[in-house]
Order: structure tokens, then sequence, then C-alpha cells
């Protein structure tokens, strides 16, 4: 079942390129490269342009420059040497046995893995199968899981058109388009039976018969297997099946969820692959428990509620929001349409397969909900902060009808992000010489992130404003070429000249634009939000960016409102929307910002992670305590924050604008009397060392918490492996320094 490999996708593309360069194929078809210390030049420095236009595809890259242009590069001594380090480097990793994982938890082997489910996949800009924080936590989740030696493989959709790009148009309404993957130019490789043919699984979709082949993904240690129906033996409408992230209609979603998790478990046997534990990344692959649970009853013999048990203590389901929309519910009529051939084989009747997705047994108009059947039908749940924990104890208390709130057994694990992958090379840098080589090697490490106060604030300063440059450049790139596409008039896209200003105080502030999200509290209050922006000696300045879901209409009238706002003359050079929000941007964006601002309405934001990655930059919050913030913020005696600044008050309240109110003058006042003060407290040098030492806060504090090293082994300790001795030594990953 394994593909032969004599005839990969990296073999292929290395048989293209001159021989002193063949390891680049290697390293181009595992996404390992996109977290080393040489990601930024490795593959840009072959044709930086053609970089840019491939949207930092290496495979793509490697595929369309010219072979004279590659010549040039296989004589450059230099560089070989840099590709000869890297290729050892990974050579070296994966084939590394005594990792932390081994270590500490033999019992998860190679033979049967974590199976990990999840509907997006946020890996790399170059692979654009995400739409926000769910996927960009699930690709985080795989990259420290192969750092640490986890052995786990991950299950998810290929998307022919992944998720919309946004484009604005002249009055700053979002217009959603989409453009194809081209899956051959990506850095896949579809899955092959021994004679060659694509490896598929079948099943039954709409009343027919769907076909889909299998492509992985390399991370490192980790493979992601991705389901893909765009296959000429499938209906025309099935072959859009896998066209679109979270695109259609509740049709489309549960077909998607159908294909998810029932057509992930059968891709898992087809490739011979018994999981040890299936961890249900959100409700959309709970389907996945229903045909574990065939299976067993396929070899058993026994009942569906024999099996019952034996399905619940191999699975597991972290859930992501307290968003009533972000809970999948479909209607007995569509169950009915998609599973009246199903239940049958779990020997069910229609009755008791309706219950196990209701919320409320006997009521005849309760929909099936995804997250009732993967609580129903798991050992353990999880929400990804310690007060989403509590909220999801209260929402679904429900379901367990002879116990108290505290008692609803669901707990949490507090999310992080992988540092490897999100701190700027030029902190990673700084790190080495300050906190030692293999400073990424111990990111879990209080006592290593203490030597943060050893690194001279002037040189900190002065990487950050590096940091803050590229930001601006960005910025005024991607807003001077949304303007062109537009055919704005020449003066505004000269205007993009003089966008922003590196040495103003900048705030950040990227996600999705959702009401609740509350995009435009800053400048709730107009006029005294231009004072603020305006103020000739100590302005500020915001960068936003993000997309509002097709169907919400509020929430792009909230981005509209703030492309006004960009253009308002007292604002114009101060306010700036970067368009078609994606993973390359966020980067330049938490590695650039001073403050990085959060305001959702409490307690809406199950975890965040955004504000995480800005931490590991030197980057500080202004956030509302909600999610992870409200772990991570700490104060002195007096209520003032340490390493950074909590908006309102920690209560919330269902008056929505009395909370706004609240919120925003308390937004204000910590604007205009604690933040703007110190940043502007600088010395002749233009160094303010307060900021400084609060940015050195910010770091000490929150990186050896908020990260997915400290994270994957929370779940190895309470999920993967419970009862394990596992102890929390500094995590020794075998990770590129």
């Amino acid at each position: 079942m394994v593909n032969d490999s004599s005839v990969t996708p990296a073999n292929r593309l290395g048989a293209r390129l001159p021989l002193p360069l063949k390891r680049l194929a290697d390293l181009a078809y595992n996404y390992w490269w996109s977290w080393t210390s040489d990601r930024i030049s490795l593959f840009q420095n072959i044709d930086p342009e053609e970089w840019q236009r491939c949207g930092h595809n290496p495979v793509a890259l490697l595929e369309t420059v010219s072979y004279d242009r590659l010549t040039q590069v296989a004589e450059d001594p230099t560089y070989l040497k840099r590709l000869q380090t890297l290729a050892a480097q990974l050579d070296q990793y994966m084939s590394e046995r005594n990792t932390w994982a081994n270590r500490v938890a033999p019992q998860i082997s190679q033979e049967h893995p974590v199976a990990y489910f999840c509907a997006e996949f946020g890996l790399h800009e170059s692979l654009p199968i995400y739409s926000g924080g769910l996927g960009i936590l699930a690709g985080d989740h795989l990259k420290s899981a192969a750092d640490l030696g986890v052995p786990l493989v991950g299950l998810g959709l290929l998307y022919r058109q992944g998720y919309f790009r946004q484009r604005l148009s002249r009055s700053g309404w979002q217009e959603d388009y989409y453009i194809d993957n081209q899956f051959e130019k990506l850095p896949l490789e579809l899955m092959l039976n021994d004679q060659g043919s694509a490896i598929t699984i079948e099943l039954q979709v709409r009343q027919r018969l769907v076909r889909a082949q299998i492509w992985r993904v390399q991370v490192g240690r980790v493979s992601l297997y991705l389901l893909d129906t765009d296959r000429e033996d499938n209906d025309p409408i099935d072959r859009w099946l896998t066209g679109h992230l979270y695109g259609g209609n509740q049709e489309t979603r549960i077909a998607q969820e159908v294909l998810l998790g029932i057509g992930g478990v059968r891709a898992l046997q087809a490739l011979g692959i018994e999981p040890s534990v299936y961890h249900l990344n959100e409700g959309h692959a709970a389907f996945c428990l229903l045909e574990v649970a065939k299976l067993e009853i396929q070899r058993t013999g026994k009942s569906f509620y024999d099996v019952e048990a034996s399905v619940r203590d191999r699975s597991i389901f972290t859930t992501h929001t307290p968003v009533p929309a972000g809970h999948d519910v479909f209607s007995a009529d569509l169950i009915d349409s998609y599973f009246a051939h199903y239940w049958a084989e779990l020997g069910l009747s229609r009755e008791q397969f309706l219950a196990l997705g209701a919320r409320r047994l006997g009521d005849p108009w309760e929909p099936f909900g995804m997250t009732v059947l993967a609580l129903r039908l798991t050992r353990a749940a999880n929400g990804v902060s310690e007060l989403h924990g509590q909220v999801s104890r209260k929402m679904w208390t429900i379901l367990y009808p002879d116990r108290p709130e505290d008692k609803v057994p669901i707990s949490h694990i507090t999310n992080g992000v992988h540092a490897r992958t999100w701190t700027a090379p030029l902190l990673a840098d700084l790190y080495a010489q300050y906190m030692g080589e293999d400073w990424s090697s111990h990111v879990v490490d209080p006592q290593m992130w203490a030597k943060v106060d050893q690194v001279p604030d002037e040189e900190l300063w002065h990487r950050h404003q590096i940091l803050k440059d590229r930001l601006v450049a960005h910025t005024r790139f991607k807003i001077k070429h949304a303007r062109q596409l537009r055919g704005e008039d020449h003066g505004l896209i000269q205007a993009t000249n003089q966008l922003l200003d590196p040495k103003v105080l900048t705030i950040g502030f990227a996600r999705r634009f959702s009401p609740y999200k509350r995009g435009a509290l800053l400048l709730r209050d107009f006029e005294r939000a231009i004072r603020l922006f305006g103020n000739p000696e100590r302005p500020i300045q915001i960068v936003f960016s993000g997309k509002a879901h097709p169907a919400d209409e509020e929430g792009k009238r909230i981005i509209q409102r703030l492309m006004e706002w960009c253009k308002h003359p007292a604002l114009q050079n101060r306010v700036a929307f970067v368009e078609d929000y994606d993973i390359f941007t966020a980067q330049k964006l938490v590695q650039g910002v001073d403050v990085w601002l959060n305001n959702p309405r409490r307690p809406l934001e199950a975890s965040g992670t955004s504000g995480q990655k800005v931490c590991f930059n030197g980057g500080i919050n202004c956030s509302v305590l909600d999610g992870w913030w409200c772990e991570g913020y700490q104060a002195d005696a007096n209520g003032k924050g340490i390493n950074g600044w909590a908006i309102g008050e920690d209560a919330n309240t269902s008056d929505q604008d009395l909370q706004d109110q609240i919120d925003s003058e308390s937004l204000y006042q910590l604007m205009e009397q604690e933040i703007v003060p110190l940043y502007y407290d600088q010395d002749e040098n233009g160094v303010p060392h307060g900021w400084v030492q609060m940015m050195k806060a910010s770091i000490r504090t929150n990186a050896p918490v908020f990260n997915t090293d400290r994270m994957i082994a929370d779940y190895v300790a309470k999920m993967y492996a419970p009862g394990a001795p596992i102890h929390m030594e500094p995590i020794l990953a075998s990770v590129p320094s």
C-alpha cells in the first residue's frame, strides 16, 4: 500500500534539478523546511520574483524556474553549504528515535498512532486549505507532535478551491472569489497501491457511491492525509464535494462531514493504519465514531451498545467555541436522507440513531448535533482554555442531568502556538545568542525564558523596529496592489507611500470579522479616536486584516466601515486594512506590531492564539479577559498590568450596548493614560526602556506556557496516554536550532 519510494514526487522533481541541488526536492516535499532557521532564504534566493509569484510554494518554484538559473545556484559554494547543512539536519531529524514521546509515552507507537481529525489545516500559505484559527491551531498541533516525536497522523479534506479569497470593492464591500489549487504543483503526494493506481475509498453520499483518493502531506515526522473527490469516476456534483472549505449549504456541510468522519476512518483502513486514539478536533468529524463502532460490530458480532464503551475508550474530543453557530446541527430530515441506509448497519432504529445526536431525548423537533454526538461517544472532552472549559461545562450540562455543573466531564487544555513557526528569524537569532543555540528545544522552560532580561534594551528594540519596518513595507505593498486592481486614481495609489510610520505606536487587529469580535471598537467614539490617531506628538496607528464569512452581512459592513475610515482625511495614513488575510500576512503582523488588540464580547473567545504568537516576538497584548488571556495576564498589587493590559471588567452582561460602552471607555483610557505615554517615554536614542521592560515581561511570562510543545505534552498526559508517568521535564525535541 505504501508508495514506491523510487517514483515519489520528490524523486521526480529531483531528477529535474542539477545534481548538487537534488536535496532541495526532499526539503520541498516536507513542510519541516518552513520552520527551520533558514526558511526565509533557502528557496527565495533562487528567484525572489518567482517565489512571490508562486505563492511561496517550493515545488512550483523548482518546477518553474529556468534550468539556467538552477545551474547558477548549483555553482554557488555558499548556497551549497547551506543546503548540505539543512539536508543533514532533515536526515537527522527524520531518523531520530530518542524523541521526547518515545521517552515518556512509549505506549503510543508508530504501529498504532493517534489519528487527528480536523476540517482544516493551516500549515503554510502555500497550502490554502484553512480559514482561520481552528486550522492554524491544527497545523501547529501537527508540527509540535512531529518535533516531539508523538506518533500521530492527520486526517482532513483536500479542497480544490479552499476557503474563499477576499477582495474589496471601491465602496469597501467584501467580494468573494475562488482560485483553483493545482494539486500536482503542491507539496503533495497521491497515495498509490502496488499497481501504481490511486488508493481510493468508497462511501455512500446523497444515495450515490462516491470515491475519494488520498493525498499525503509530510509535516516533519507526521503525515497528514487528505481526501479528494475530484475524480472523473464521480458524479459531477460529488466532484465538488471537496471543492470549498465551509462553502455551500447544509447539504454540502453534512456531505463533507460524512466524508471527513466516515471516509477518514476508511482511509486509515486503506492505508493499513490502526489508530490507538481517535482525536476529533471540533465536531465536524464526529461521524467517524459511528464508523469505528461499525467496524467493531463487524469484527465482534456484538451490538452497538455492547461496543459503545470500546469506541468511547479510544476516542477524545476537543471543542473550540462557545458560539452556538460553531456547533453544527442537522435536521432529522437531512439525517434521514444521508443515514437511512447506515443505521441498519449499526443495528439501530431511526429513533435510536437520532437519539445519539439529540440534546433533549424524546423531543421530535430536536436536531442532530455533532457536538452532542462527539460528547456521547468519547471518553474525554476538553475546551481550549480554562475559562472555555467552564463555559463548555455550563453549555452542555443538559447532557448530564445527574451531575452538578462543575462535574460535567469537560476539562480544558489551553491552546498554544508553534514557536518555531511564529518567532521571527531575527528574534530567533537573538534568543540563540542569549538563551543558547538550542533555545527552540526548551520552549517550555521558564528559567530559559528568564534570560530574556539579559538582552540589552537597545538590541531588542532595534530588532523589533526592523520587524515593524517590514510590516509597514508589507502593508504598503498589499494596499497599493489592491488599489491598482480596483483602478483607483493615481493619487490614492501613490498615497500608499506615506501610509503608516514605523516610528509610530502600531496596533494590530486581525481575525475573522464577526460582530461579537467587535472589530471597530477602537473607533466607537470617532472624535476621541481621531484625537488619539492624529495627535501630532504622540500618534497611534492600526493595521486591520481578516475576512467576514460570505453569509455574514454585518461582518462585511464592519469591514466596509473600516475601509471608509482608512480614507478619512484625519485617519488615512494611520488606519490600514490588508486584504485577503493569510498565514504570510499573519506572520508579518504578529512579528511587527507593538500592541495586539483583542476585544470580543465575553465569554465568546474560546482561546485565541494570535496574541500568543505576538508574545514570542516581543509584542504586548491589550485584550479583554477572555480565552487564554485570563491565564496569561499578570498584574501587580495595584492592579496595573505587568505583561500587558486588560480591557474592561472581568465580567460580562447580556446588555451588549452597555458592555460595548464599558469596554470602549476602558480601551480609550488605557490608550490615553498608560499605553501611549509608556511607548513615547523614550531616551535620547529613541529607546522606550519602560516599554521594552514590558516586552520582556510579555516574552518571559507567556512564552514558556502558551506554546504547542506544552500543549502536546498536556494532550499526551491527559488524553492520549492517561495514567502514563509523564512529567514536565524541559522538552528536548529533535528540532532545528
